[in-house]
């Protein structure tokens, strides 16, 4: 049966304890044991399906085609373990549960309260597949004193009663403050934030404390005395030059010790670190840099395209180059020359979204890279832009564009080359979708298979013709430009293994050229990276060479 550790966040938001949690699972990992780890977000959105990018970063998808949390990308990035729809949880699922239960009757007449019903349904959640692992390590978002997260907190607090006595722990992040008028860190934010989480009956067991200053032992023993916790269980987490040195940061400070120690499991097996010391030279000793242009519509909050800058990082550790991301507006050039704004650069990305918002600049950005031969990869809507650039300026079909968009407008303004996918296959049966459905959970969600054709760009880059990649979208190109389309050069690599849904596509003609309906971004890790990212920058590094 698996040990439960419960992390929590207090004084501000935004603290890093999804980073935090990822690099203790992996720490675990590197001890021998086997870790799950889960998100409880306090929103009441049922999923971030729907919500804005600006308003809540990138929506990671899993195999099973759950639509999370970003955190749960972080979770695989650091362990490798694939998330799973039962990973991720929102106050809206769980409330939406909870009301779906009333009205069949489930209660039998009762009451519905926060307190059992609530509760237990946060607790079942967490119970669900506690004795596949060692260890499972639960998220909650937000911090300690919203009231949104309460409901959270209590069941927490009940469930690790329920539980045999040093089942579960928990950890509680706090921020210590630098004040450079008097040049001390203040430890007051995090004694109140601790007497917060007491307040609710909860104790941590451990405290890691965000510092841009080394913490003094003075300080430490102080934390430890008046929040209850040992010494030893007061953990420090500095700011980084990148996020993958903190499974060696934390190991450095002892936040794994630490957490064993409150479990009271001794001796501890010795951690194989090889892994993270790799990562850690790789990130370090590079032998050059390339510069890639991201070419989208939510440059403004980097965190909209989160897992690809990520699997931007990872290609360059395969490659050994330090990759310089830069973010370049479509929207600067929808109706202007897009030279002057991609010029220099020795690759270029077109990531995924949705909304006609410009789609102009990305099509000229395909334009560009498949003009003066510089590597592109398209993702999602960049494949779909590449191929109408294709249809537009090469198949001379001048009105092409994507149904998505005259659904906008409420008229036909294009000959949709990209139509609203009605129906495909999922396992054994069909799935149909129409364009009045809701729009929370009715894309193309999840892992599917997809066929390459033999003696492809992408069949070399993957090294075989069968591959599976998660999805999410409700536009798809039409299959019946192909013919033309490929009469042309652009050909058509990779396809659905019933023939139908155009997967991946390439010039035949160009370096390094691809544009893919799936998001390969998702399946990436600074210790496995994605070929398509390692084939990328790998084209980049050789153009940059050329340049």
């Amino acid at each position: 049966m698996a040990r439960f550790i419960f992390i929590t966040g207090g004084v501000v938001s935004s603290l890093g304890k999804g980073l935090a949690s990822a690099a203790l699972g992996s720490l675990l990992q590197a001890r021998g044991y086997s870790v799950r780890l889960r998100k409880l977000d306090p929103y009441l959105n049922v999923d971030p399906g729907t919500m804005s990018p600006f308003e809540h970063g990138e929506v990671f998808v899993t195999d099973d085609g759950a639509e999370t949390d970003l955190d749960l990308g972080h979770y695989e990035r650091f362990t490798g373990v694939p998330a799973r729809n039962t990973d991720s949880v929102s106050s809206g699922r769980i409330y939406s549960t909870v009301l779906e239960k009333e009205r069949r009757g489930d209660y039998l007449g009762k009451t519905i309260q926060v307190v059992p019903h609530v509760t237990n349904e946060i607790k079942d959640f967490l119970a669900v597949g506690e004795d596949e692992v060692d260890f499972m390590l639960c998220e909650i978002g937000g911090t300690v004193g919203d009231i949104e997260g309460l409901p959270f907190f209590e069941a927490i607090r009940q469930f690790s009663h329920d539980k045999p006595r040093g089942q579960c722990i928990f950890m509680h992040l706090t921020l210590l403050p630098y004040l450079a008028a008097s040049g001390e860190l203040k430890t007051k934010p995090t004694q109140h934030s601790v007497k917060e989480l007491q307040s609710i009956g909860i104790a941590p067991d451990v405290l890691v404390c965000r510092s841009e200053h080394p913490i003094p032992e003075k300080e430490r023993a102080k934390i430890a005395l008046f929040c209850n916790v040992r010494k030893e269980a007061v953990v420090a987490a500095y700011d980084l030059a990148s996020i993958y040195e903190a499974p060696l940061a934390y190991h450095k400070e002892g936040l794994d010790q630490a957490v064993l120690d409150a479990f009271a499991i001794s001796p501890a097996p010795r951690p194989n670190l090889r892994v993270w010391n790799d990562v850690y030279d790789r990130i370090h000793n590079t032998d050059g840099e390339v510069k890639i242009a991201i070419v989208g519509k939510y440059v403004q909050l980097e965190d909209a395209y989160k897992s690809i800058k990520e699997a931007l990082i990872h290609g360059g550790m395969s490659n050994r180059v330090k990759v310089r991301v830069e973010w370049v507006d479509a929207e600067l050039f929808d109706s202007a020359d897009a030279a002057p704004h991609l010029e220099g650069y020795h690759a270029i990305l077109v990531p995924g979204g949705f909304g006609e918002r410009g789609t102009e600049g990305k099509i000229k950005a395909a334009q560009f890279a498949r003009e003066k031969n510089v590597p592109y990869l398209g993702i999602c809507l960049g494949m779909q832009m590449a191929v109408i650039e294709a249809a537009r300026n090469v198949a001379g079909l001048k009105t092409a564009g994507s149904e998505e968009f005259d659904h906008e407008a409420g008229k036909k303004r294009f000959e949709p080359v990209v139509y609203h996918l009605k129906e495909w296959v999922q396992g054994n049966h069909k799935v149909e979708r129409s364009s009045d459905d809701d729009k929370g959970g009715t894309m193309r969600l999840g892992a599917y298979d997809a066929a390459l054709s033999e003696g492809s760009k992408v069949a070399e880059v993957y090294g075989s013709t069968a591959i599976e990649e998660r999805h999410r979208h409700r536009y798809e190109v039409d299959i019946k430009y192909r013919e033309k389309l490929e009469s042309f050069g652009l050909m058509f690599s990779g396809m659905s293994p019933d023939g139908r849904l155009p997967e991946i596509v390439e010039w035949t003609d160009h370096p390094w050229f691809i544009g893919v309906q799936f998001h390969p971004e998702l399946k990436s890790k600074p210790f496995a990276p994605h070929p398509l990212f390692d084939g990328f920058v790998k084209a980049a590094v050789e153009n940059s060479r050329l340049v």
